[in-house]
């Protein structure tokens, strides 16, 4: 029998049956971008992971609504609400208006999106479209008592918040006395009336370029308040899964989960799951010690780091080798023996969608193989309900080519398997592999050197006056609407007009 899903759970630390709140129905949100320069590698790796979650949920028959925003609000990213309104900077730099920073940079957020592979949330708000909803919130938090106004900014009580019984720092592990104690002395500290009370609401200053009117003044939402008000908005004030990179746990979730359960009374996920870190050589990547690369920048290989172009789909595969959970480290040796993984279950792939079933009189199902073939299908759902451990159930997808090797060279006939032990082997190792990882076979074939190798082909057989050769090469290519060109100057060709 197989177990049940099984998630990790960040709130309770623990691993338990995964038990939605109003099966078959399941909420999912994710913290999405804050779209000010263009989405990396560790975003990629996020966005992933919980793309594969939405889509084993999928598989097991949930109906999903999977939320995943955009930060397009200029709001300070700090934890302390300091420091820079990165989409404005950017703005000011380019003299452009915030907003046309905003959509180059979603539009790029999309393609990158594309190019992996994930599938498109069943919502993507935005922060700018929910001002209204983020002004409402803030206000109801103020009757309550939970929050202040201070300067035009208004400020959610932490210490409010935990004499009525709540528990600032579950989420993170973190003590509420230890950070008041080692919060250090900022500018604008004197508007709060303890360090670390955050942000709802903050006065916009006459160079802030997004600023909304508000009960308190022109200003713009903090940036804690707007996934609070989004996911429950389209979710109801308590869902499912709350997900995220493991850097959002402190301030950003923790904040969250005040806000939710100061004004609603509970949590609003009842599990929370986060993705951990990409690092490059066991270092953690960032612009400044020069060892970030972009997406792009492993398609074309252009980076001094790299060897050579490594693809979307073989950095897909590359990733699901590692729990979402776990450090997920880079180097050019786990790059290359990747490669040559997503190749191998690709060649799988392709060789067992030409395998198709034929009964044979002379042979019996055979009872041990079809045992084999039964337990591999069972390990792939065992590992993903466990955790959603992609790495283990890529292990069983390559015990899983070997079987699809022996049918290919007649060592093993798809008659041993019986009927439904055969279509049920196919169908599994298909649906993990394209509609479960999401990977998908990427035609690299090289046609330059295809088309080289055709016409020179070509030429050979009309100087050996071989014109059988010469007219299927013409019409191969004819198929492809390519017409060959002979010219004196030689052989070329040409798109068919």
């Amino acid at each position: 029998m197989i177990p049940p899903l099984r998630i990790q759970n960040t709130l309770t630390r623990t691993k338990k049956e995964f038990q939605p709140l109003n099966p078959p129905h399941v909420g999912m949100y994710v913290c999405g971008p804050t779209v000010y320069s263009d989405v990396h590698i560790g975003n990629v790796r996020t966005f992933m992971s919980f793309d594969v979650m939405y889509r084993y949920l999928l598989h097991l028959g949930y109906k999903v609504r999977y939320v995943r925003n955009i930060t397009d609000v200029g709001h300070l990213t700090g934890d302390e609400d300091e420091g820079e309104d990165k989409i404005s900077k950017k703005a000011q730099l380019e003299k452009l208006e915030p907003m046309e920073v905003v959509q180059r940079y979603t539009n790029g957020f999309h393609t990158v999106m594309d190019q992996f592979n994930l599938l498109p949330p069943s919502i993507e708000p935005t922060a700018t479209g929910h001002i209204i909803e983020q002004i409402e919130l803030t206000k109801t938090r103020l009757e309550k008592g939970l929050a202040y106004e201070s300067d035009g900014s208004v400020y959610f009580d932490v210490q409010a918040y935990e004499k009525g019984g709540g528990d600032y720092g579950k989420l993170s592990g973190r003590n509420i006395d230890e950070l008041i104690a080692n919060t250090r002395s900022l500018d604008g500290q004197q508007e709060k009336r303890n360090p670390q009370d955050f942000a709802l609401w903050k006065n916009a200053q006459p160079e802030h370029l997004m600023r909304w009117p508000s009960p308190w003044g022109m200003g713009f939402p903090g940036w804690h308040l707007e996934c609070t008000v989004m996911s429950t908005k389209y979710l109801g004030e308590q869902f499912d899964i709350h997900g995220g990179g493991m850097d959002l746990k402190f301030p950003h979730h923790e904040c969250e989960i005040a806000q939710s359960v100061g004004g609603y009374g509970h949590e609003p996920a009842k599990y929370w799951l986060h993705t951990n870190m990409v690092t490059l050589n066991g270092q953690k990547m960032s612009k400044s010690l020069g060892n970030s690369i972009l997406p792009d920048e492993f398609a074309s290989g252009q980076h001094e780091l790299l060897d050579q172009p490594y693809s979307p789909m073989v950095l897909r595969f590359f990733m699901l080798q590692t729990h979402y959970s776990s450090t997920l480290d880079i180097s050019i040796e786990a790059l290359q023996a990747a490669k040559k993984g997503y190749l191998k279950l690709m060649n799988g792939l392709r060789v067992l969608q030409q395998i198709e079933y034929a009964e044979a009189e002379s042979v019996a199902v055979d009872d041990k193989q079809l045992q084999q073939a039964d337990s591999l299908v069972d390990n792939c759902q065992r590992a993903m309900n466990d955790d959603f451990n992609t790495a283990k159930t890529i292990g069983h997808l390559f015990n899983m080519v070997k079987k699809i090797n022996q049918m290919q060279i007649g060592q093993l006939q798809a008659a041993q398997l019986g009927k439904e032990g055969f279509e049920r082997f196919k169908q599994t190792f298909k649906t993990f592999v394209q509609d479960i990882l999401g990977l998908k076979e990427e035609a690299d074939l090289n046609a330059p050197n295809l088309l080289e190798g055709l016409l020179s082909l070509y030429k050979e057989a009309k100087e050996e006056k071989d014109y059988d050769t010469v007219d299927a090469i013409r019409a191969r290519l004819k198929d492809s609407n390519l017409v060959v060109k002979d010219m004196k100057t030689g052989i070329d060709w040409a798109y068919e007009e």
